[in-house]
Parts: structure tokens; C-alpha cells; sequence
């Protein structure tokens, strides 16, 4: 039954609708999987069977009676503990949050419960989404599936492992400065995040997204058909679309696409990230796009000018804990935003005014192109138990400096697997397109599929 875990999310939904497979028999068999991989991945927050097979159940009995409630019933999904689903606690990583169950569920919850979808679990993250690891004050350590004592990195840790193990097709994360691209990249999955207000968020914040992580780019496209529907709550969204997220892969020829492999600052990319990139982009120009070289969007003011305005945003939410509840979250964090403390109001300003900076950048970068390929992640991967792959507080963004311009910028952006280092970790493949073209994105990313082929070494630990 295991070997029905690795079918698409289309394929099992199929299979669904014509009862050659039940959802309670997918379910019993990710159960299974889940429980025999868990006590190595450790991906999971409140995953929960029983409520899960008798939401199954009630989904087998309307598949019988021919009325699905709607495009995912009975699919399982995973959604990342920062996005909250009703009358559940959202932690955001740290042991600091005192208990507070959500009144309701966020928009994309909201969209997935009223298409059927079955949320089994919720996915880890380190405190407050603020690191690339899956290392948390709250929640168990998480692990690269690929390579267990390996970072599967963050702040999507959870939704990485979880799809790189084989938890099912369909996991949502959320990218504020690359939180979904560099755990996909370092996991193998194909990960989208969106232009900003493409799918409807709440809480909103400059840059912040919500994406799908999957092995596959047409498992990304069935969520983002449940994900994008709208949601009032929203300040940001954009205006409704109809979009054809199912539509083939892109013609690439006579494409003008740029090539990025310096991302201007941040950490050196690794001689084996660089080959893979620079195979991939043969790839685009042997299918007849036109390769151009560029120079990095970022440089080190954008970089330092966000960091000190982060660290200044965090210290002031860290100042309305009781300081018995402070000294819970992770010290790596801690020490992090109480530089923030003496940052002087005019350079926190001015580092807010950075985000703007890093948006004239990214639309610059574009001008004249139709896509960008960069690196996700400049090195090859790092300890599971460190908090970030400098592990060191005083440089704590030189890894997302290929990925953060596009969150201000507001562009989609994507990461896919492009390759595999000596040491046996998925290198990812960034995609960027101009601002609301997502579909574009995910057609290029259709394209480099099918070139690429289907991955078949997926790691799996229920054997």
C-alpha cells in the first residue's frame, strides 16, 4: 500500500473519483508511513489519525454518493503551524506563545477545509519563522530526509521534511525572505512563493507569502487552484483571476532569461551549487532561450539595513512577554533581536527604507528579461541542529541573499530540483518572474520538469 503514497496529487484524486481508491485507504497508508518515519524526520505538529480517517470516512461516503465536497476531498494536506487553523494553538516555533487557540482558520485553511481537503497536520518551524532550520524552542528537531544529521532548512522546516519523506504530495509554507524556496531547495520539492497578494494571507507583512511545497509542479498547481480563491481579510491580495494553473509547460524559445550566480553579498555559492545552476541554464538555451549574464541584485546595505530593522521589529515583540516567558525562546534568536534594543530609531528607519531599496532592485533586474535563474541556496547544506547555516547571531542572513529581493520586490519566485551535491543533498533551482506572472513561473518550472525528468530516489524511512 506504501507504493500509493508516491502516485501525484492528481493521480490519487483521479483514482478518488472513479473509487479505485478510497480516501480512507490512502489515509490508513499514510498513517502508516507517518508513524514509522516520524521518530527520524520529526516534521510533524499535531498530527492527529483518528480525526484524520473519520474525516476520510466522511469523505469515502460522498465520493459514493457522487456529491465530493470539492477539488481536494479527501486529499491529505499538511499546513505549517504559522498559519492557523481553528481552535488550534499557533505556537509560531517558541515555547514563549502562551496557549491560545485560533477563533478561525487563516485563508488558505479556510480555502482547503471548503474543498475537502483533510488537514492531518501541522508542519514545524524554528521560533518565530525567523530561521532557515528546522530547529525550534517548542517543537522537536527536524531533520533533512535526504541525510538525517543534515538541516532540512526553514522557516518551512517541517513542510520540507514532511515532502521529501513522503507525507502525501500537498504541503503549505510561508516565505518572508525565502523560507519556502531554501528548505525546498535543500529537500528536493518544487516550491512557489507567490506574488504578494496572489494568495490571500492573514496576518499580513512586507514580503510574507504562503506557497505550496511539493514534489512535483502539477501537485503545486492543484493548491494553488484551492489557495488563491479570495479572502476579505486580506489587505493585501490582489484582484481575483482566473488563471489556468493547470496550463502546460513554456515554450522557452526566443526567451531572454538572466542568469544570476552572484547574488551581490552574502555567502560565497558553493563550486558544486554553481555547476548545477550553470547546467540547468544549457538546458534553457539548448530548448532556445537566451541565456544573459547578470550582476546580484543585493547588496550589503539592502542585506544589513533589513537586519537591523528586523531585529528592532522582534525586541519590541519580545518586550510585551512576561520575561520568564523571554528567556523560553531559542538564545539564538534571543541574542539576535536584543541587538535591536540599541538600535537608534532613524537606523531602523532607514533599514525599513532598505525593503524599498531591494524592490527597485528586483524590478531593475527583470527590465528587458522574461525570467531570472539564480541558486536558491549558495551552499550545500549544514547540521540539523544549528539555527542557521552561519551559525552565528551576528551574521544571520548571508544564506537568503539569492531569495529575499524577490519577497520585497513582490515577484513570484520558485525553487526546484536541479541536481544533487557530493554529499547527497538536492540542490534547488530559482525561477523568478515579473510581478503577478506566477503562472509564467510555473510553466517555465513544467518546462525544466520534463527536461529534468521525474526524481525516483526520494528518501524513505518506513522500509
Amino acid at each position: 500500500m506504501s507504493q500509493i503514497l508516491d502516485l501525484g496529487a492528481r493521480q490519487i484524486l483521479n483514482a478518488f473519483r472513479s473509487r479505485e481508491l478510497s480516501p480512507v485507504e490512502y489515509m490508513q497508508a499514510l498513517i502508516a508511513r507517518v508513524e514509522a518515519s516520524e521518530p527520524w524526520v520529526q516534521a510533524l505538529w499535531l498530527f492527529r489519525p483518528e480525526r484524520s480517517l473519520s474525516e476520510a470516512r466522511a469523505s469515502e461516503t460522498r465520493y459514493a454518493q457522487g456529491v465530493p465536497l470539492g477539488l481536494l476531498d479527501g486529499m491529505p494536506v499538511t499546513v505549517k503551524e504559522l498559519i492557523a487553523t481553528q481552535g488550534d494553538h499557533v505556537p509560531l516555533g517558541t515555547a514563549a506563545t502562551p496557549h491560545s487557540p485560533a477563533a478561525e482558520d487563516a485563508p488558505s485553511a479556510a480555502r482547503l477545509r471548503e474543498d475537502g481537503a483533510i488537514m492531518f497536520a501541522k508542519t514545524t518551524c524554528p521560533d518565530y519563522g525567523m530561521l532557515t532550520s528546522g530547529l525550534s524552542s517548542f517543537h522537536h528537531l527536524s531533520r533533512n530526509p535526504w541525510d538525517l544529521s543534515q538541516n532540512p532548512g526553514g522557516s518551512s522546516s517541517g513542510s520540507s521534511a514532511a515532502g521529501a519523506a513522503g507525507y502525501g504530495p500537498l504541503h503549505l509554507g510561508t516565505d518572508i525572505g525565502g523560507s519556502i524556496r531554501l528548505p525546498a531547495g535543500w529537500t528536493g520539492l518544487f516550491g512557489l512563493k507567490p506574488s504578494l497578494g496572489r494568495v490571500p494571507i492573514d496576518p499580513y507583512y512586507t514580503g510574507r507569502a504562503v506557497g505550496p511545497m511539493t514534489p512535483a509542479v502539477d501537485d503545486a498547481a492543484l493548491l494553488m487552484r484551492t489557495v488563491t480563491r479570495p479572502d476579505w481579510r486580506d489587505a493585501t491580495a490582489v484582484k481575483p483571476e482566473e488563471i489556468d494553473w493547470d496550463a502546460g509547460p513554456a515554450d522557452v524559445r526566443g526567451m531572454r532569461i538572466g542568469l544570476m550566480v552572484d547574488a551581490g553579498c552574502g555567502l560565497p555559492v558553493h563550486p558544486e551549487v554553481a555547476a548545477a545552476i550553470a547546467a540547468a541554464a544549457r538546458q534553457f538555451e539548448a530548448n532556445g532561450a537566451i541565456i544573459v549574464p547578470l550582476p546580484g541584485v543585493l547588496t550589503r546595505e539592502m542585506l544589513d539595513g533589513l537586519d537591523i530593522a528586523w531585529r528592532a521589529r522582534f525586541w519590541g515583540q519580545m518586550l510585551k512577554l512576561p520575561t520568564e516567558a523571554r528567556e523560553k525562546i531559542l538564545p539564538y534568536i534571543r541574542e539576535w533581536a536584543e541587538v535591536g534594543a540599541s538600535a537608534s530609531p532613524v537606523a531602523v528607519a532607514e533599514g525599513f527604507d532598505q525593503t524599498f531599496a531591494m524592490r527597485r532592485a528586483a524590478n531593475e533586474a527583470l527590465h528587458g528579461l522574461d525570467f531570472i535563474l539564480s541558486p536558491v541556496n549558495p551552499m550545500q547544506s549544514y547540521p540539523a541542529d544549528w539555527p542557521s547555516p552561519t551559525n552565528d547571531p551576528a551574521r544571520p542572513f548571508e544564506h537568503i541573499a539569492f531569495t529575499v529581493a524577490w519577497n520585497m520586490g513582490e515577484q513570484p519566485a520558485a525553487s526546484i530540483h536541479c541536481g544533487m551535491t557530493s554529499t547527497g543533498i538536492p540542490i534547488g533551482l530559482q525561477i523568478v518572474g515579473h510581478r503577478f506572472d506566477d503562472l509564467g513561473v510555473m510553466r517555465v518550472a513544467r518546462a525544466y520538469e520534463e527536461w529534468r525528468g521525474p526524481i525516483t530516489t526520494w528518501p524513505r524511512h518506513d522500509r
